[in-house]
């Protein structure tokens, strides 16, 4: 078989579909606004992202899965015209107070999900999607990024296909079936005629972040979903081990960030 008779397509969405780590809604994400925009903008992560972003000329770049704003933020201050994207309404109500408490004006929001029309968003030099490709259809949501772009597209994928660290699974001793690897977003990239360039970069992982045993528990929940008592204790236990008072312990995660540019 070759590789040109391969969906990887098709093989992504069964994988999506089987895996352990389900898709958030709407409401979670407006739930977890305000915690997100106590830390993502002290993140290394946004200096990583940053660095591979060529602006050159460019003067509109849209930013979709936008969140409170991390990036659009840093990003106003270099290219003209920014159009975020989001489909929770506590994200884009922050990253408006934000925006306004930095008195940049350049931003302009858009309430709209994945599986929306994107008739209203207007085309962009650049389109970014960092973080922000949980979805369904990795192809179409591909091609909606590919077809809002002039020049260049850059997106994030976390790496490993595991959204928790493979010593907290052990803690918990919880088996799981993960979610597709970047790998399948560069393949159906490929088959879409795209020949994509891959970088990797890191953001702080939870050993590092949290720093009391409730935060570290509901952050584990958020990610694989309810927690039987027994994890629980299995986790405190690993809490203490691991986590507690050890300081920047260098537990981070790493993020393929796959980019193009429109031919």
């Amino acid at each position: 078989m070759s590789i040109e008779n391969i969906n990887f397509n098709d093989i992504y969405k069964e994988q999506k579909s089987l895996s352990s780590f389900k898709m958030k809604s709407k409401e979670a994400w407006d739930e977890k606004a305000k915690w997100m925009n106590k830390r993502v903008h002290k993140s290394i992560y946004n200096d990583g992202f940053m660095g591979l972003i060529e602006i050159g000329d460019s003067t509109s770049l849209l930013d979709v899965g936008c969140g409170v704003g991390n990036l659009s933020l840093l990003l106003a201050k270099k290219i003209e015209t920014i159009n975020a994207l989001d489909y929770s309404t506590g994200m884009l109500e922050i990253l408006n107070a934000n925006a306004k408490e930095k008195k940049i004006d350049n931003i302009h929001t858009f309430n709209l999900s994945w599986y929306d029309n994107w008739k209203s968003v207007p085309k962009s030099d650049i389109v970014i999607a960092s973080r922000s490709m949980e979805v369904s259809d990795m192809q179409e949501a591909l091609e909606k990024l590919n077809e809002k772009a002039n020049k260049r597209v850059y997106l994030s994928y976390k790496v490993g296909g595991s959204f928790l660290s493979e010593d907290i699974l052990k803690a918990m001793k919880r088996e799981v079936v993960k979610k597709p690897d970047y790998i399948y977003v560069v393949n159906i990239l490929y088959s879409m005629g795209i020949n994509a360039r891959v970088d990797f970069i890191s953001s702080e992982g939870r050993s590092t972040v949290y720093n009391s045993l409730d935060a570290f528990l509901q952050s584990v929940s958020w990610s694989i979903g309810e927690l039987s008592d027994t994890e629980k204790t299995r986790l405190a236990t690993y809490y203490e081990e691991h986590v507690k008072d050890k300081g920047d312990n260098t537990d981070y995660v790493k993020w393929a960030v796959i980019s193009w540019n429109k031919k």
